[in-house]
Parts: C-alpha cells; sequence; structure tokens
C-alpha cells in the first residue's frame, strides 16, 4: 500500500499539474470504485481545483467551492498521467479523470477490487472520513510520545494503526523500527523515554529520507512505479538477506498476507521473534536465536 512518502510524492506531482484546472469529465468504468451517491459524482465535472492534499493514506482533491473528491488506493491501487485523454479498457482500468491538458489514471492490479472514490460536500463530510492519526512529520516529541503511550501494545501495531498516526504502514515501519534499534514485538508501554526519543528521530529521519530520495529519484517526472519494496531499503522485503548494518540475515514475522521484517542483530539481541504460523508447527524446535 503506497505510504506518507508515496501519497506525498503522488499529491506534489498532481498539484502541479491539476491544481487551478478545471475537471472536465470523470470517467468511471468499474463502478464499484464509488462508495459514495449524494452528492452524484457527475457534480464534480466541471469544478476547479482548489486543493490537493493527503489525508492519512488518502488522496484529496478539494473542488470550489466546497466538495472534495477522496481517492484510497488501498494496496494496489497506482496513478498515472497522460498529456492527453486516455482509454480506460481494461480490467485493472478504473477510472479517468479529464483535464484540458492531461489525464490523470487509476489502476488497480489483482483481482481484490479494493480501492475507493468518494465525493462529498463541506468540511465536516470530509472530516468523516480522516482516520485522525498524528501527523508524524508536524507533531512535537511531546505529543508523539503521549500518543504512542495512549495504548498498550506492540510498535508494528502501534505505528501503523491509522488513528495513531497518519500514513506509516507496513513497509516504513519496518523501516522506522530498524533505524531505531527497537524490536517491532515490544511493547509500547515498556519503552524507556530514551527509546521513544530514539524512535520518533527514527520516524521523521526515515519519513524525510524517502520523501527526499522518492523526489530526488523521480526528478519532475510522475511516479509511474510506487512500490512498496526498493533495493535501499534495509530490512523491509529483504527475508534473508544480510543486514546493510551488522550482516546478520534478515528475519520476518508472518501473519495472513503481511510480514515484519527485522534485524535480528540490531532489534532483538540475536534472539529470533516467533513466527506466527512457522513457529507454531515447530514448536519446541523452533530456534531462539540465529
Amino acid at each position: 500500500m503506497p505510504e506518507l512518502p508515496d501519497i506525498n510524492l503522488y499529491v506534489e506531482r498532481i498539484d502541479e499539474r491539476i491544481r487551478g484546472q478545471v475537471v472536465s469529465n470523470i470517467r468511471i468504468s468499474k463502478p464499484f470504485l464509488v462508495r459514495s451517491f449524494d452528492p452524484p459524482l457527475r457534480t464534480a465535472n466541471g469544478r476547479r481545483v482548489s486543493d490537493v492534499h493527503r489525508m492519512g493514506k488518502r488522496i484529496v482533491f478539494g473542488l470550489e467551492p466546497d466538495y472534495w473528491l477522496i481517492l484510497h488506493l488501498m494496496v494496489a491501487g497506482r496513478l498515472h498521467w497522460r498529456d492527453q485523454q486516455a482509454r480506460i479498457s481494461g480490467k485493472n482500468m478504473l477510472a479517468a479523470f479529464d483535464f484540458a491538458h492531461g489525464c490523470l489514471i487509476l489502476t488497480e492490479a489483482g483481482s481484490k477490487k479494493r480501492a475507493s472514490l468518494h465525493l462529498v460536500q463541506g468540511k465536516e463530510a470530509l472530516a468523516e472520513h480522516d482516520p485522525g492519526g498524528l501527523e508524524p512529520l508536524e507533531c512535537s516529541f511531546e505529543e508523539f510520545h503521549a500518543q504512542l503511550i495512549r495504548e498498550n501494545r506492540t510498535l508494528k501495531r502501534a505505528l501503523t494503526n491509522p488513528r495513531s498516526f497518519s500514513g506509516i504502514g507496513n513497509a516504513y515501519s519496518d523501516e522506522i523500527l530498524h533505524a531505531a534499534r527497537i524490536s517491532p514485538t515490544k511493547l509500547t508501554s515498556r519503552l524507556s523515554e530514551a527509546e521513544v526519543r530514539s524512535l520518533f528521530d527514527a520516524v521523521r529521519g526515515t519519513l524525510e529520507h524517502w520523501c527526499n530520495l522518492l523526489r530526488e529519484q523521480s526528478k519532475d517526472r510522475f511516479p509511474e512505479k510506487v512500490t512498496a519494496f526498493h533495493d535501499e531499503m534495509a530490512v523491509h522485503g529483504k527475508f534473508g538477506s544480510p543486514c546493510p548494518a551488522c550482516g546478520s540475515k534478515v528475519q520476518r514475522i508472518r501473519y495472513k498476507s503481511s510480514e515484519t521484517n527485522y534485524c535480528p542483530g540490531c532489534q532483538t539481541n540475536g534472539r529470533l521473534l516467533a513466527d506466527r504460523s512457522l513457529s507454531r508447527l515447530l514448536k519446541d524446535g523452533w530456534p531462539d536465536a540465529l
């Protein structure tokens, strides 16, 4: 799923292209995408774009005078820019947003179609779609600390909860925890103040680094290959590869369709965390260390 650095880059590149422009037409090829009915989606046609911003992992398009298109890409939704109106045919093509000078296309790979589009009127209606998580690049240390310990849960769950922190998901939480040198399964109630400070610095440093790196890599182009896996990442998606900091093999905890990647050498004092499926199978045969 695109996260804060990816969504921020989408917002920047979209804003450059459509702010102040009029939506000439919104074409929908897969009706399931539209999850609202009042006002009807056709109300957006002919309205000028006044704002483009991120709200959690959603992209919000402000339309004059007070209408809001809310796009949630979910796991496999991606955006593409074409300099002229483009056809939307094929099973992955969901919608096209037409402007006088170009076209923003929404696609979604895979069979599980989860992307959603809402049109609402008024800021109160917009706020109903906001998960309410703290903005990690805008909050103070005190605000971060209070939000982190508000509920006692593992750090992985705390960071990826959209009602706690805005825009952080599976990929960047792995990178943040590796940078902070803290186990993903450590409970928030057991953190020392030094560990909270280290985590706060890692959140800001990791997200700022990736925002800048993705912006530099894309140059002035529209980001066409948004992915949760990058060669430059330290642990996310690197199961079995050597940690760039200490050389230990990156490990994983798998749960349903997602997994947590971590380095035992840097984050757990060499201890292997129980994999929810494999450790249950092996039981007493599950190793405690590498």
